[in-house]
Parts: C-alpha cells; structure tokens; sequence
C-alpha cells in the first residue's frame, strides 16, 4: 500500500499535485461530502419578519364557575382584530406559562384540574393545530415565567415557590435540564430577551410582591445576576421585547392594587426600568406576544366585578406611550399566556 502525503493541493490541473486516472478511497466507515453553502448548513434562526409574525394566547380560566380553557388562539402581530380559533392544548390549562422560536412555541407546567402538572406541549406557530406531547419539567409547577432565544427556552420560579430555572431545546422534544437558580424563590414572575441574556422582572416572594429584575446569559448555565428594580413592586405581570428592549405590563400587589403599568428597559444595560406609558384597563394575569416592532397584551384579571377580559392592547415597543385597543381574544380569561415566533428574542 502507497502512502501519498502532500501539504496542500492548489491549481488543480495547470501546477501543484495532481490526480490523474483512477483513484479509490478505502475506509471503515463511509464519508459523505457537504452540499451547497455555509447558509444551507446553518439555516437562518431570526424572527419571522414583522408583517408575518404570528403570536398566540393558551389556556387559562374564567369566572364564576370556574372553567379552565384549552383554547389556544391566534393574532397576526402587524394587524389589527379579534383573536382567530387556532386549536386546542392536550387539556384544558390554568396559569401554565410559554415561550417560542421562529416556528415552535412551548407551552410549560401550569394547573391542570386537579394538580399542578409538570408536562409540556408545543405547537407549530404558522400552521394552526392541537397541541402535542414535548416533554416534563423538573418540577411540577403553574405560575413561571419563561423566555427564549432561537435555540433555548428558560422557565423560571412558579408555584409551589421555586428559585428553579430550567432549560430545554426548543427544537429538541424532551425533558427540561437544571439551568440555574434564581435569586429568591418567586412565582408569577415574567420574562423577556434578546439574542444572548434573559431578564425576569417583578413576582411574588411570599407574601409580598418585589421589583427584582434579574439577569441571565441564555446559552451559558449559571445563577441570576441583578439587574436593577421596577418601577412598583407587582407580581401577575407580563412581559414582551424587541431585540433591544424589554417590556413588564401589567400586574398586581397581592390582590390589593391593580396596575396598568408598563415599564421599559433596555436588554443588554443594567438598571432601574423607566416608565414607559400605561394599559388600557388595569389588569393582572395577562399574556403578551410580541414581533420586533410590537406589543400586544390580551386577557388577564380587572376587578372582582370583571374577573377576567377579553381585551388585547397593542403598542410600538420602541415608542413610548399609552396602548391601543388591537381586538378582542375568542374568549375572556386570565391566567392565559402567550409567546409568538417573531419576538426580540429571536433578533
């Protein structure tokens, strides 16, 4: 057997090294050559462009009965009207929590009747559909807040009171994997992100509601870092961001007071959130989508006599200033949660 041995193989056919007849290649395995170029093999993960960007709101619970809800809706982000009938999650959901990429969203613990459950659903956000099997969290838990990038989604606190963040692969079906810690132990906490770091803002350390907003870098396993204070002190927010601001709307002081505040940071800095404008109604428990251009909030919990609203509120995220009614979801509810395949996020 010859061994040919050369240091590089240039000019093919004027100077250099040349093969020239039959050539074989022996080998215990095989080998498969590489098509086309460096965008084929390493596809393109950005948000789908605002005008297309889909969001969706799932599950939660409406009053006196209770009924729980399975529904799952659907809005185009750049539009405005009422919430279109999407299909259904595996059971019907209070409080569970969400997060997507460009094409899958995750819908993650929450209570279904008559325990809080630690499984997983996703959906594939441009198409309509029920939900289907994804994965277990490490601990059965409603009441998270949770985040994402292209690749990897967070989920974060929730009750029972957890200082548990946990991580899955979006694109991956499978069990949640031990993140990090949060500060404290909260739950109704809420998230946002850009390409790299996760902000969670506000929730409850029992018993009282806090202004805590804390810090992750997404693709690096590690414990929160404190980024600075809300404007007031809520828990039951929501959350939404383009790629370089971060949105917490909404929430609520243990039942006491009801907010329409929205408050404003800007991702990849450290400080205190600044007023950004206000809701349209005061409310607690809402879900929020969100493209790179737009907010919208929808549901959520008024006043003991308008326990729960069908109202979605839009505004420009680079713009401060009040929201604007964008429509109506298909049913009232709150303790709904919402993510959506265009957010800052995803860049």
């Amino acid at each position: 057997m010859a061994n040919l041995k050369v240091n590089t193989v240039s000019g093919i056919g004027t100077e250099g090294t040349v093969f020239d007849g039959g050539l074989k290649f022996r080998s215990l395995n095989y080998m498969t050559l590489p098509k086309g170029n460096t965008t084929d093999a390493f596809p393109d993960f950005k948000a789908v462009p605002a005008a297309s960007a889909r969001g969706i709101f799932a599950g939660g619970i409406s009053e006196p009965s209770p009924t729980r809800h399975n529904e799952i809706d659907y809005i185009t982000i750049s539009t405005t009207g009422d919430a279109t009938d999407f299909g259904d999650l595996t059971a019907t959901n209070q409080f569970p929590t969400a997060f997507a990429n460009n094409t899958r969203g995750v819908i993650a613990g929450g209570f279904q009747s008559p325990a809080i459950v630690n499984s997983m659903e996703f959906v594939t956000i441009a198409t309509t559909g029920n939900g289907q099997r994804f994965g277990d969290l490490t601990l059965a838990r409603s009441g998270a807040g949770s985040l994402s990038n292209s690749t990897r989604g967070l989920i974060a606190g929730g009750n029972p009171e957890t200082e548990t963040v946990d991580f899955v692969t979006i694109q991956s079906e499978g069990n949640a994997i031990d993140f990090g810690d949060l500060l404290t132990s909260i739950q109704a906490t809420a998230g946002c992100s850009d390409l790299t770091r996760g902000v969670f803002g506000g929730g409850e350390d029992s018993p009282t509601s806090i202004n805590t907003i804390q810090f992750f870098t997404i693709p690096t396993q590690s414990n929160a870092t404190d980024f600075g204070d809300l404007t007031q002190a809520r828990r039951n927010l929501t959350s939404a961001s383009s790629p370089t601001r971060g949105l917490f709307m909404g929430g609520d002081f243990q039942t006491s007071s009801y907010y329409d505040i929205i408050d404003f940071i800007t991702i990849q800095s450290t400080g205190n959130a600044q007023d950004f404008g206000n809701l349209s109604v005061a409310r607690a428990e809402p879900g929020a989508v969100a493209s790179t251009l737009r907010a919208c909030v929808g549901g959520g919990y008024v006043s003991p006599s308008t326990p729960q609203t069908n109202v979605i509120d839009y505004i420009t995220i680079a713009s401060a200033g009040n929201a604007t009614d964008f429509g109506d979801l298909t049913v009232a509810r709150r303790q709904v949660r919402g993510c959506s395949n265009g957010h800052g996020g995803l860049g």
